[in-house]
């Protein structure tokens, strides 16, 4: 068994990607989650560089982590200055991490024409950097950047630069691929020839200009590298970093002679928080997630084409590489006009209509009709739910729409308050509620006032609330006339689910959105008061 060694810089080149910006706080609950995780090494920035990453490494010195080591990240000694006497170098030690990773110039390109250095005193500022710090007593990896577009150039001379970090003392060479340009088959055979050359072990840091960073980690492993580099969920500059998520799974579940993140999960390699991880990560950084990313987006194990689903209830080996439990992700079915029967009977849990193949064939035709006209219920399980319930002739609302009325108001000055205003008329059993409310939009509004009309019945209801509001527009070619869709989530604290409504009004088709919200965990969430006579003559709508 080969243990391969993950090393995590979300911290410091994740957070240079565009949109990503983590507070100080964001910084420190990610490096627990990534200890938890079972990471060797979080990169946790660079201390030189601005306050918040030296604010950090004061505060994660009272972290404690069980599995990982920290890793400040620096750059070798100005030219013409003592090792010793670089703040950079004083920067580092003052961080208190076990390890430090130095990034020197790799290629004879970058050298002469960015740093502006012989070719000589690079080699010096190599090694002087990676000796004072381990007569330092730190552990130094040495990042060779640019190193394969530096190998195309000059492979004796990169070489070289990594001869120097090991005179120096470093215990691990990173080889980068910094432009993400290189393909996997010339970092299988440059790894190959460095591995043979070289004893010091080998790491790997792709970024993913190709869309290959990946594969190009994967390719270096299985040429000799020990460790490998990258972000959770590949965020990063330009096209960002390798996806530690891919990497740890791929090599947990399809090497088997390979372990990973082991620490914290036992021999085996565990990896099943990974889809925790990622979406904590993309929670902390205020991102949306990617439906269709492998093995932990929402869409990785989803199934739409009626042959697939009808194969999947056979076997889920049929259109499934892995259980999706192992990565901490789950099965979903999704219900479309490409649909077919499997796809309703594998949605529904009654037994009265899984067995019911004309009520099956009816939800299909229907489902299709609507699909038709602009609805989409892929991420609105509660309008499908409720689909189900009006094709069987079994849904039972607790509240009528009998009117809505939304106004919106303002000044006549640019930067002028606008006020919006909504009435609802509801019939809940023999009782007409007329109640009004404000809000700071449209939609906001008529929750309010839906909320403030059916609140003494349902006390329940201030569980609820909206978690997400899209709109999308479906025939834009209609301009101003074009229908809208509208997809609404909610929540209840436990439980997540999505409703969709489409008009060409915005304000109907939120109101179908968010009456069916309402309709769905009233029906389904929250508990209904028995002494309430209005509730043994529910309405139909």
């Amino acid at each position: 068994m080969r243990t391969i060694e993950i090393y995590d810089t979300t911290l410091r080149d994740g957070s240079q990607g565009e949109g990503v910006n983590f507070s100080l706080e964001d910084k420190l609950s990610i490096a627990k989650r990534l200890d938890e995780a079972g990471v060797n090494f979080i990169e946790g920035g660079y201390p030189l560089s601005n306050p918040k990453d030296s604010q950090f490494f004061s505060r994660a010195a009272n972290l404690e982590l069980k599995n990982a080591q920290l890793c400040a990240f620096g750059m070798t000694r100005r030219r013409g200055m003592e090792a010793h006497l670089d703040p950079g170098m004083k920067a580092l030690l003052q961080a208190g991490t076990p390890v430090v990773t130095i990034v020197g110039k790799t290629s004879c390109f970058h050298v002469e024409t960015v740093l502006g250095v012989s070719l000589e005193e690079n080699l010096d500022m190599i090694r002087d950097t990676v000796a004072y710090l381990t007569s330092e007593a730190r552990e130094v990896f040495y990042d060779a950047e640019h190193f394969f577009d530096g190998w195309k150039l000059d492979s004796h001379y990169s070489l070289e630069t990594l001869r120097a970090a090991v005179q120096g003392g470093a215990t691990r060479l990173i080889l980068c691929d910094t432009n993400g340009g290189t393909l996997p088959t010339e970092v299988a055979t440059i790894v190959a020839e460095v591995t043979h050359t070289l004893a010091t072990p080998l790491g790997i840091h792709c970024h993913n200009d190709c869309d290959v960073a990946v594969a190009n980690t994967l390719s270096a492993i299985s040429a000799g590298c020990i460790q490998a580099q990258g972000t959770i969920n590949g965020i990063g500059e330009r096209c960002g970093n390798a996806d530690i998520i891919s990497i740890a799974a791929n090599l947990a579940l399809k090497v088997p002679e390979t372990m990973v993140l082991a620490k914290a999960h036992g021999e085996s390699g565990g990896v099943s928080h990974l889809t925790e991880l990622s979406r904590f990560v993309y929670e902390t950084a205020n991102m949306s997630y990617r439906p269709g990313q492998p093995y932990v987006g929402a869409s990785a194990f989803a199934h739409k084409g009626g042959m697939h689903v009808h194969a999947i209830a056979k076997s889920t080996k049929s259109y499934e590489h892995i259980t999706p439990e192992l990565v901490g992700n789950s099965r979903r079915v999704l219900v479309s006009e490409l649909s077919g029967r499997s796809n309703i009977a594998a949605m529904v849990n009654r037994p009265d209509v899984k067995d019911d193949r004309a009520l099956l064939d009816k939800v299909l035709q229907e489902v299709c009709r609507l699909e038709n006209e602009g609805w989409q219920f892929e991420a609105a399980d509660a309008s499908f739910d409720l689909l189900v319930d009006r094709s069987a002739g079994t849904f039972c609302p607790q509240f009528q729409k009998l009117a809505y009325n939304v106004e919106v108001e303002s000044s006549g000055h640019e930067d002028g308050d606008i006020r919006t205003e909504a009435t609802v008329k509801l019939a809940v059993g023999q009782d007409v509620r007329h109640e009004v409310a404000e809000g700071d939009g449209p939609v906001n509004a008529l929750d309010a006032a839906l909320r403030k009309a059916l609140a003494t019945i349902f006390p329940h209801l201030n569980r609820m609330h909206l978690l997400d509001y899209k709109v999308r527009v479906i025939n834009a070619q209609e301009g101003t006339a074009a229908r809208v869709r509208v997809s609404i989530q909610s929540t209840d604290g436990e439980r997540v689910w999505g409703t969709v409504g489409v008009s060409e009004n915005v304000i109907e088709a939120s109101w179908l959105a968010l009456a069916d919200s309402f309709h769905f965990y009233l029906g389904t969430g929250a508990k209904k008061p028995s002494s309430t006579p209005q509730q043994n003559h529910p309405v139909q709508s």
